[in-house]
């Protein structure tokens, strides 16, 4: 029976979006990877056939089990090789057999076919995550890019350099290339297994989607800032921030999940992170004005979304239209209170916001009401060289698909807080354009400590002494110097004239 609640506790993780199927199986630590490994995967295909077969036959009352481990027990029952359980469970199972087999058929007939992969919509039948390439972003708390290419030499792949395009991308077996956009991210062929290698045992590497890489890469907080993390489980993209912070400074992440945060904070403790407070508490409830958070600059948003981006949770099937409308309109109207809640944090200078969704309903139009509401705030114009837009009119977000991008589906969109020297700030967009200069945002607070005397220097006492070194000798030289020099001059002429009547 163990097999079966492991399996249903991962699916339903994975489902929740609490990790990558592969990556909650193999961190399991399970006796049998591999038949764990399978079980899920092939319920997870089937999911929406056996959700109907198990509704149908309202199976959950007399059986009292929870919708997961009934997906995993009716996918052996009558899909898989059988039922590999004894005792209580089984004895359960088999009694309602003929009726769960009833249904079955009866949907086969429904539906004109005559095997249960027929039932499959077209997606899951050739799914698309299995052609995407392997992404491993390099934890530079822990190592360098050089380091790790140099180890992986060794371990026997073939190294074929910097990418250039994304045809590059068409390796086989150990070849890997570096990103032609993130330079800490290595790109292998779809299938290279890396969950029992020392370098991720070691946390020197994180397996991590491409796409999910960009938020903290495009907020890109220096070290020595006030980062949050407002929906931060399962933690890839807060250890991501603190590698980009170089452990330095404060990264408060928030989740409202104790389980999922549990989880993250291992996966934070094998990454080497340190700078980190966790809280398991809901963003929406944090106090903007809270004297910890007076010198929040940068907020990553990535909040609960339909998941729709995730090729391995698409479910094409003929769903409740007007469920899933009414389900993506409560998304959307959270994911703008969250966007409205941090613009709120009075220090905040920059945040991006992103979900692993397809629809523009909790993409381009939750941030078109956000602006409409906060015309403090402005996009920034991200990545030019990539190659998925956000839809009309906002073209200066970031989109990604399993097409264009070869990534999961994403979504990603920056917003900065504009103030007087607006005329100042027009051109930061060129630091978060150009990837190979990514030092952006340590030059936006030069504006904000212009309306708060002194709020920079806190932050980063050098570049302030620097500013001071520049700026006032051109005052002594061009301001009071002169004009004394001018008055001494007339009162000498207006002597010499008196003397001369």
């Amino acid at each position: 029976m163990a097999l079966y609640i492991k399996a249903a506790e991962i699916l339903e993780k994975a489902e929740m979006k609490q990790g990558a199927l592969k990556t909650l199986v193999y961190d399991s630590k399970f006796s049998n990877i591999k038949q764990l490994f399978a079980l899920v995967c092939e319920t997870q295909k089937f999911s929406s056939i056996l959700q109907e077969i198990i509704e149908s036959t309202k199976l959950l009352k007399p059986t009292k089990l929870k919708m997961p481990l009934a997906k995993v027990l009716v996918y052996d029952l009558l899909i898989g090789q059988g039922l590999k359980c004894g005792g209580t469970w089984k004895a359960k199972m088999m009694k309602h057999r003929a009726r769960l087999q009833a249904e079955l058929a009866r949907m086969k007939v429904r539906r004109k076919v005559s095997r249960n992969e027929d039932l499959l919509p077209a997606s899951a039948k050739q799914n698309p995550g299995d052609q995407l390439p392997r992404y491993v972003r390099v934890n530079t708390l822990k190592t360098t890019v050089e380091d790790a290419v140099d180890y992986l030499k060794r371990d026997g792949f073939s190294y074929l350099g910097q990418a250039v395009k994304l045809d590059n991308f068409t390796l086989k077996n150990k070849q890997f290339v570096i990103d032609l956009h993130l330079p800490e991210l290595l790109v292998f062929s779809p299938k290279t297994d890396f969950h029992d290698h020392f370098l991720y045992k070691a946390g020197h590497i994180i397996l991590q989607d491409k796409a999910s890489c960009l938020p903290a890469y495009l907020l890109n907080p220096p070290p020595g800032s006030h980062v949050i993390d407002a929906c931060a489980a399962p933690g890839n993209k807060t250890s991501h921030l603190a590698a980009i912070m170089k452990n330095r400074g404060k990264l408060f992440a928030f989740d409202l999940d104790g389980k999922r945060l549990a989880t993250m904070s291992t996966l934070l403790l094998r990454a080497g992170v340190t700078c980190h407070q966790l809280a398991n508490q809901d963003f929406l409830k944090v106090d903007p004005d809270g004297s910890q958070y007076k010198d929040v600059e940068y907020i990553l948003l990535d909040p609960s979304c339909s998941g729709s981006g995730m090729v391995c949770l698409r479910d094409n099937s003929a769903a409740n239209q007007e469920e899933e409308k009414a389900r993506l309109a409560s998304l959307a109207s959270f994911q703008l209170r969250c966007l409205n809640h941090g613009l709120r944090f009075p220090r905040l200078k920059r945040l991006v916001y992103s979900t692993c969704s397809i629809h523009s309903q909790e993409n381009e139009e939750v941030i078109a009401a956000c602006l409409q509401q906060n015309p403090n705030f402005r996009l920034v114009p991200l990545l030019p060289q990539w190659p998925e837009r956000g839809l009309e009119p906002l073209p200066q977000c970031l989109r990604a698909s399993t097409s264009k991008t070869l990534t999961h589906g994403f979504f990603v969109a920056l917003l900065e807080k504009v103030s007087d020297t607006s005329n100042i700030k027009e051109k930061p967009a060129d630091p978060v354009s150009d990837v190979e200069n990514v030092l952006p945002a340590a030059k936006i607070p030069d504006a904000a400590a212009e309306e708060k005397p002194g709020s920079a220097v806190e932050e980063n006492p050098e570049s302030s002494d620097a500013e001071e070194m520049v700026t006032l000798p051109a005052e002594d030289t061009n301001g009071d110097a002169p004009s004394k020099k001018r008055r001494r001059k007339r009162k000498k002429k207006k002597k010499n004239l008196s003397k001369a009547e």
